[in-house]
């Protein structure tokens, strides 16, 4: 009897903001991997709002070649959602999430299409196993980040690991309920479990162009995964307060034993300047913590879409979500 074996579908979504230099040398590379492979295939190309001629490039590869899926948001909304778009517009049994840059070998789908054929995992992710060619500031704040969020918070992150995956179709169903509209995708994967194998490989430098995120940024965007999937910073708050309070009344204590006793008079200007500020410091960094869940909370509660796609050639489109 012939082999009756279903033909799976891989979706690969590549979130693409300003980066019309290094698509052509993305396109060449990953077409000659996924040709190579017995699934058929689509590339999600998500345009988020570049300012340069990403869309045109987009249009033109589709235009050449059925596989090529393109998706233009109608202003910049961030790679998060440009993920999620491509999630959610996935017609594929495995889904994939891979950078235009190249920074993400293509040729290590072969070994994650491997991995989930083999029915043991839902998903196959890679991991960067150095850090060459990041600044020396930049690689210590990412350990200590992953190192403080495993101690903070439920979901696990591994160092190293980016948004170069491929999972199940189940698991992208898992990744799209949850439709928060913070999100901080590395916590996402992790949050919704499923077994995963995980692919070492080392830091490859940008094919073209430059890259969009700046240092800071990246300690935004370490914030945002802290706030999302933690409540130690409100209890650091709770803390603070707790201490401060404990500590304003032991002192308040001692200046009135020791007026009884020696009748000195209270402390003066320097004393009462110290505490005011410390305080209100204490203060400030407490509310802080609290305007940022606050903040969030405020932005969930409105409901706004986290993407409105202005163009694109696929049908079916989930054109806002």
């Amino acid at each position: 009897m012939a082999n009756t074996k279903k033909k799976n579908k891989l979706s690969l979504i590549v979130p693409c903001f300003n980066e019309e230099e290094a698509l052509p040398f993305f396109y060449n590379e990953t077409v000659k991997v996924l040709s190579e492979l017995k699934e058929d295939y689509e590339i999600i190309l998500v345009n988020d709002g570049s300012g340069d001629n990403t869309l045109k490039v987009m249009k033109d590869l589709s235009k050449k070649d059925k596989h090529i899926v393109y998706l233009s948001f109608s202003r910049n909304f961030g790679k998060e959602s440009a993920m999620y778009a491509g999630i959610c517009n996935a017609s594929g049994d495995y889904i994939g999430l891979i950078d235009a840059d190249l920074q993400h070998p293509p040729v290590l789908i072969k070994d994650m299409i491997t991995a989930l054929e083999s029915g043991k995992y839902d998903c196959a992710a890679c991991r960067r196993v150095d850090r060459k060619g990041d600044s020396k500031i930049r690689t210590w704040f990412a350990r200590k980040f992953y190192k403080l969020i495993n101690i903070i918070s439920d979901a696990r992150m591994i160092d190293g690991a980016g948004d170069f995956r491929i999972m199940t179709r189940e698991m992208a169903e898992a990744v799209i309920s949850m439709s928060e509209y913070n999100r901080f995708s590395k916590g996402i994967f992790s949050w919704v479990g499923f077994n995963t194998y995980w692919i070492e490989y080392e830091n490859v430098e940008r094919v073209a162009g430059t890259t969009s995120w700046s240092f800071w940024g990246l300690v935004k965007y370490a914030i945002d995964g802290i706030v999302n999937f933690s409540n130690a910073p409100l209890d650091l708050a709770s803390f603070f307060g707790l201490a401060t309070t404990m500590l304003a009344f032991v002192y308040l204590l001692f200046i009135v034993i020791k007026y009884i006793l020696y009748g000195d008079p209270v402390a003066g200007w320097p004393t009462l300047v110290c505490v005011i500020l410390v305080m209100g410091g204490m203060q400030l960094f407490a509310l802080g913590i609290i305007g940022q869940y606050v903040g969030k909370t405020y932005m969930e509660v409105k409901n706004r879409p986290h993407y409105i796609i202005s163009e694109s050639n696929k049908r079916n489109l989930t054109k806002i979500k």
